[in-house]
């Protein structure tokens, strides 16, 4: 007997992806627990087992579909069944093309087969007409020849109800990510341009950050750091962390940083239920560091950063990090952030303005720690001039739920851990 093999619930939010490959071929034998797709979602790279031992009967899609949770992949048949034979497909010429009209769905929702003979069956086929959709002339309900070709004469053809809704969930597709775009100009009108599909995880971000930057009221705080002794300290202990299997990079210190000022600041570490009119305090401290990869933008979470040493996070974080550039991480990796930091220090980036990730109210931006003449003294023993390694910080915040006057003292809170290095490397919760 045939089974029909769909694709699986891949996580929370997870409604589509996209076909990597297709790992088994027709009349291929599998057990249960075999890999036979690879699907990447907007989040991670998914390999699919198969819930069945059998034989592959029919594979319904290839490499580069965009498939739903739900769709029918492939069709297997039980071990020792012969697949059913398939007849084969004669190409027909094309019928003229007719204007497709709307038609209530109801119509095209009959239930049971419609009546009619063969022959009917191959000339609606052929005319691209769907017999649920024609009113039937013949007796008992027997839909004719002649109802068919009145039926596509008169221009009522239908277009079938399926790809009416697909194309109007790409149509919605569309409008989340640009909610009021213009349709854009012709472009080829003034030289060769080149169309390159908006897929996985670009598409996932575009539709995230018009939603955030849409939903979230934006408001941004900057302050500067001063790195020099924590470079130091960095510098000194980096073969120690290294021979652990760490990587002691500033991202690190971040971490420990924000973990504990989210703690003595908790509506950072909040999302707003608008719905309910509610704050959502969370009383978890997971933080999604931005990760920049081949194939965009990822934010893997490190769980629990506040019961973590700094050494645990320098290898946590590297082996994370390893992880999302090879699109090895798993659903869990990427899922529960309350708070994100992104960091451009390590390709140059001075100050930039973040877009908080959805639904969270606040984002951190590390610049690139640059050496610059800063002031240090004060006024009774004299002031002076020297060089220091300084690091631009951007805090942005959802207004709705945080304002100004708590965005300063919570960026300063971090200025000052970060600033004391032996302070955050002797912290363990």
């Amino acid at each position: 007997m045939a089974r029909a093999f769909k694709l699986p619930d891949l996580g929370e939010g997870i409604h589509e992806g996209e076909v990597l490959s297709v790992r088994v071929a027709v009349g291929d034998s599998v057990k249960e627990g075999d890999i036979i797709l690879e699907v990447e979602t907007d989040k991670a790279a998914v390999e699919i087992p198969s819930p069945y031992t059998g034989v592959v009967e029919e594979i319904l899609v290839k490499p580069g579909d965009t498939v739903k949770v739900g769709q029918v992949l492939l069709n297997f048949v039980g071990a020792g069944e012969a697949p059913a034979a398939r007849k084969e497909r004669v190409e027909k010429k094309a019928p003229e093309p007719v204007k497709p009209v709307a038609v209530k769905q109801e119509a095209l929702r009959k239930e049971g087969p419609v009546p009619a003979s063969p022959a009917t069956r191959r000339l609606a086929r052929e005319l691209g007409v769907d017999l649920r959709a024609v009113t039937p002339t013949g007796p008992a309900g027997l839909v004719t020849a002649e109802d068919v070709k009145a039926f596509a004469e008169k221009k009522e053809r239908v277009v079938e109800a399926e790809p009416a809704v697909a194309a109007e969930e790409k149509a919605q597709e569309r409008r989340a990510i640009a909610p009021s775009a213009p349709k854009l100009p012709d472009f080829s009108k003034w030289g060769p341009i080149e169309r390159v599909p908006l897929r996985s995880i670009r598409k996932a971000t575009a539709k995230q950050m018009a939603l955030a930057w849409s939903q979230i009221p934006h408001v941004n705080n900057q302050d500067v750091v001063d790195m020099t002794k924590l470079e130091e300290f960095r510098r000194r202990h980096k073969a120690e962390i290294d021979a652990k299997g760490g990587r002691l990079t500033p991202t690190v210190f971040a971490l420990k940083a924000v973990a504990t000022a989210l703690k003595a600041f908790p509506n950072f570490n909040a999302s707003l239920d608008t719905e309910a009119g509610e704050i959502v305090v969370k009383r978890y401290y997971h933080i999604g560091v931005a990760v920049n990869t081949p194939d965009g933008l990822i934010v893997p979470v490190v769980r629990d950063v506040d019961r973590k040493s700094i050494v645990e996070l320098s290898i946590e974080l590297k082996q994370l990090i390893e992880k999302t550039r090879a699109r090895k991480t798993t659903l869990e990796e990427l899922q529960g952030g309350t708070f994100s930091i992104t960091n451009v220090g390590n390709m140059g980036g001075g100050h930039f303005v973040p877009i908080i990730n959805y639904p969270q109210v606040a984002i951190l931006g590390m610049g690139a720690a640059t050496m610059q003449p800063a002031v240090t003294g004060n006024e009774k023993d004299g002031y002076q001039v020297v060089p220091r390694l300084l690091m631009p910080l951007v805090l942005c915040i959802d207004h709705r739920v945080l304002d100004g006057a708590d965005a300063i003292p919570f960026v300063r809170k971090i200025v000052e851990l970060l600033e004391d290095p032996e302070q955050l490397f002797m912290m363990m919760t």
